[in-house]
């Protein structure tokens, strides 16, 4: 078996009492275009393995690209949507280096002339508070195959037997967003870093342009960190002015709760080198999720080393201004200015919604709203065991449900259940339980187990004289008046009848024999 080597790190507090934490966020995003960038190749996520290629994205002798178009306008949306500056003319280049996963040994990228640039995107924190992400480019290029390493512990190449490549993702659209150095976060770096790629997941969900699917690479993040000394507050004056410290990039991390982890982990890391005398080295790092850790990859290339090029077999792109604005025109209700609107809608306080936020379970409430639940209800069935389960995985709630088949319509399904009278919240969470167990829709549950409150009053009324007799002391505290007690003798009827009674039935029935 592989064992991974573990870097000393230093306590998280005493490292950011010590270092002020930089960070620069690069997160690739796969356009769900129809085709690819530069060829006519399908991009079916899950295909057979190089069954979606041709001579153009394999890289042969003769194949020239076209750029796609659908790709190039999804580009300006996405820099429209991030208050960029979208370019009159701009062109791609080749970047060249070895890529075992790339055939045709360059990546057709954008180097110096990006579709977009000098943008911004503010992030709403945990508490409320705002953070201005400074946005350096967006650019187009095409993302790379897949490495697959077969034999290993770790499913890296290190102790594998043997490698295969998938070219199904070479060439699909790729749009890299690139951060200007994030500077002022402190302590709350970890925490800044996850609420931008997830904010920045929102906004591109709501372009609908990619389906921004972390876990299946859709859209991934490479984060660089670099510390230097602290010597006043973050945003004093004096902290500003140290120059940046030497950055690492830990690679493709592909996860909200991850993001925030391998920030934390890299600045823990770095302190205790920096701590200790040492020398940080730029490099790509990998995380590694089982374990919380980063591991040394490559030491990292500047420009320069990548020997970029203009590419001759693509001319350049020069959007008008016409287009420019008629893109302008399509562009969603920014999703903080929705969360605000959906928030009064709803009757939310700031803290439910901002639980709602953090469980990222926006839209799946407003969808459960618009099919028939009451909002109140919708946050309450979303943010209890789906969002419980979905922690306890390490994944966003969207995801998992996703996974489960879980839908709005089936919540919306089980509160009108509730509010039929045919269940209780009790018998509704056992629904629940069997829905994200895959037994089929809330009806089809409640039916193959049996869930309903029980309509029949003369049996909950025997229940009930059954459970005065048998508690006379508890009877004689509500004849006195102490109204309260009832509580106890409501319990105790629920259990007799095996949690199918109505408990505001039986409440009444028993103020009604005992006053």
């Amino acid at each position: 078996m592989t064992t991974v080597a573990t870097d000393a790190v230093m306590d998280y507090d005493e490292a950011v009492a010590k270092f002020d934490p930089v960070l620069g966020l690069e997160v690739h995003v796969e356009l769900h275009t129809a085709t690819k960038m530069f060829c006519g190749c399908a991009t079916e996520f899950g295909a057979e393995p190089n069954s979606q290629v041709c001579p153009v994205c394999l890289g042969l002798p003769g194949g020239l690209p076209v750029v796609n178009e659908k790709a190039v306008e999804s580009a300006i949306r996405i820099g429209l949507a991030l208050n960029c500056e979208i370019a009159e003319w701009c062109r791609f280049a080749r970047k060249n280096y070895f890529y075992p996963d790339m055939p045709k040994n360059f990546q057709t990228s954008q180097y110096d002339e990006p579709i977009a640039y000098e943008g911004y995107l503010d992030v709403e924190l945990e508490d409320g508070s705002t953070y201005r992400v400074e946005i350096e480019r967006a650019h187009m290029e095409e993302d790379t195959g897949k490495s697959l390493h077969i034999g290993g512990a770790t499913g890296r190449i290190h102790g594998a037997d043997h490698s295969l490549v998938d070219y199904n993702r070479a060439g699909i659209p790729l749009i890299e967003i690139v951060t200007k150095p994030m500077v002022g976060t402190g302590e709350r770096a970890p925490e800044v870093a996850k609420a931008y790629v997830s904010a920045l997941r929102d906004l591109l969900r709501a372009l609908d342009v990619s389906d921004v699917r972390m876990e299946q690479g859709s859209m991934r993040c490479d984060a660089n960190v670099s510390l230097r000394p602290r010597v006043g507050e973050p945003t004093s004056e004096e902290q500003l002015a140290v120059p940046l410290g030497t950055r690492t990039e830990t690679k493709n991390v592909n996860s909200l709760r991850s993001v925030e982890r391998a920030v934390r982990y890299e600045i823990s890391r770095q302190a205790a080198i920096l701590d200790a005398g040492g020398t940080i080295f730029q490099e790509t790092r990998h995380w590694h999720e089982d374990t919380g850790i980063t591991t040394s990859g490559r030491v990292k290339s500047d420009a320069d080393d990548y020997r970029y090029f203009p590419e001759p077999d693509l001319v350049p792109v020069a959007p008008t201004r016409e287009t420019v604005e008629a893109l302008r025109q399509t562009l969603p209700e920014p999703p903080a200015q929705r969360r605000r609107r959906l928030q009064d809608d709803w009757g939310y306080s700031d803290l439910e919604m901002r639980d709602v936020v953090n469980a990222g379970a926006v839209a799946l409430i407003e969808e459960t709203v618009a099919a028939g639940a009451s909002p109140a209800a919708a946050r309450k069935w979303w943010l209890g065991e789906p969002s419980r389960r979905a922690n306890a995985e390490g994944q966003d709630i969207v995801t998992y449900a996703a996974g489960l088949g879980l839908t709005p319509a089936h919540i919306a399904e089980l509160d009108g259940m509730v509010t039929a009278g045919r269940l209780n919240d009790s018998l509704a969470r056992q629904v629940l339980d069997g829905v994200l167990a895959g037994e089929g829709t809330p009806t089809a549950v409640a039916d193959a187990r049996g869930l309903e409150l029980v309509q029949d009053d003369g049996a909950l009324e025997a229940a009930v004289d059954t459970v005065i007799a048998a508690n006379p002391d508890v009877a004689a505290k509500i004849r006195d008046g102490k109204v309260q007690a009832a509580g106890a003798l409501i319990g105790q009827v629920m259990k007799q009848m095996k949690g199918q009674a109505d408990a505001g039935k039986a409440r009444e029935l028993i103020l009604a024999k005992l006053q």
